[in-house]
């Protein structure tokens, strides 16, 4: 048994995963059931990765195996299904359609294996208007209200990388849909396609701010709440070095712990007063901007006024907490997240590096019991359907 399959790798130890190989949300998805201990095979496609990153830097391809594959060959399509026939969850990324044409869609490969789950990961799902159209993360979360609600009021919504659509309304829905379904399957012996959108999943992520809307206590514009930055002791402010404190004091005990460490006094009734929130964010400016970062930082530091420094990506691993916590691990080199969330009976660890494509080709054929994965092609000839 290889390192990939070895027992006690996280609770999924056991759990067969195919990824048909694809950008985004869909191998962030699988990234995270092979962090949690499944073995993972990404079936790759000839002519490398479609963002050109190097393979041997791809995080989200850790903790799996690759096989590379031509699914434009007929001994391609019938490698997958073979795979897919040993699988307990399947994940594509492809626009509706096209694993269907390809001869790899539900209905092949549930004929092949009834108790697979079929996990589709797209932006606008699998049917709608705009089902068929091109997209990435910004349209996603536009559409749903939740780019609208970032940013300053009178300014243009500020960008969150791709982590609000991609990952957070993309890959964990599908991550979840594919575990309850896989949940199910092997309670009844059914399998099923779980459609995971990411204009659906971000729309989910708005449910609390949905639930304040309707209650009157969210107005529906942007810097003008108590979390979206409208609040001037929820939000960040710039130091003397041209840093970031970010604050957020919102219960009357941490706002009052938050006024005495800055020097503040005569503002205890300020943050239940709307009328003097243009005064108080002022003032707090001007003392935070008195300051430096690292020194601020000193100030704040152990107590419950609820600041923290604003990091970047490079400095965050060495934040104490984080590092106490190995909330960052290192492999191969590679500074990186360790594995989340955490359990105390079945540990997940970083246990590889990302896969090369093709890598895994011959170990995957035997412990998979596909062995046409590493023998000569009967069928050369290219479907005329491609």
């Amino acid at each position: 048994m290889t390192e990939a399959t070895a027992p006690d790798h996280g609770p999924l130890t056991g759990v067969r995963v195919v990824e048909l190989a694809g950008i985004g949300p869909g191998p962030f998805a699988a990234m995270l059931l092979a962090d949690l201990g499944a073995d993972v095979v990404r079936v790759d496609r000839p002519g490398g990765p479609g963002l050109g990153i190097d393979p041997a830097r791809d995080i989200t391809n850790r903790n799996k195996r690759s096989v590379v594959v031509d699914l434009k060959t007929s001994d391609g399509v019938k490698h997958v299904l073979d795979l897919a026939g040993r699988a307990d969850i399947l994940i594509e990324g492809y626009r509706p359609g096209v694993a269907e044409r390809l001869g790899v869609g539900p209905e092949d490969c549930l004929a092949h294996n009834p108790r697979l789950v079929y996990g589709r990961m797209t932006g606008w799902g699998q049917e709608g208007p705009l089902a068929d159209r091109a997209g990435h993360d910004i349209g996603y979360i536009a559409v749903t209200g939740a780019l609208g609600m970032t940013g300053e009021p009178g300014r243009p919504p500020v960008a969150p990388a791709n982590l609000l659509g991609d990952y957070a309304g993309g890959s964990l829905y599908l991550v979840v849909g594919v575990l309850a379904a896989l949940h199910h399957a092997r309670a009844t012996g059914a399998g099923q396609v779980v459609d995971a959108a990411i204009v659906d999943g971000t729309a989910h992520l708005t449910s609390m701010i949905h639930g304040m809307l309707a209650a009157g206590v969210w107005q529906d514009r942007r810097g003008a709440n108590l979390l979206d930055g409208g609040c001037p002791y929820y939000g960040t402010y710039e130091t003397a070095d041209g840093a970031y404190m970010a604050v957020g004091a919102l219960e009357p005990r941490f706002y009052a712990e938050f006024l005495r460490l800055l020097d503040l006094p005569g503002l205890e009734g300020a943050h239940a007063d709307v009328t003097r929130w243009p005064d108080l964010r002022a003032r707090v400016a001007e003392r935070f901007a008195s300051r430096t970062r690292d020194a601020w930082t000193a100030v704040f530091e152990g107590t419950d006024a609820c600041v923290a420094p604003v990091l970047s990506l490079r400095e965050a691993p060495h934040h104490p907490h984080l590092a106490a916590r190995s909330t960052f691990t290192d492999h191969a080199g590679i500074t990186q997240p360790a594995p989340a969330p955490r359990f105390s009976a079945t540990p997940a660890t970083v246990r590889t590096g990302p896969a090369r494509p093709g890598a895994d080709t011959e170990d995957v054929a035997r412990d998979w019991g596909v062995p046409g994965l590493v023998s000569p092609p009967s069928n050369p000839q290219r479907k005329a359907s491609s």
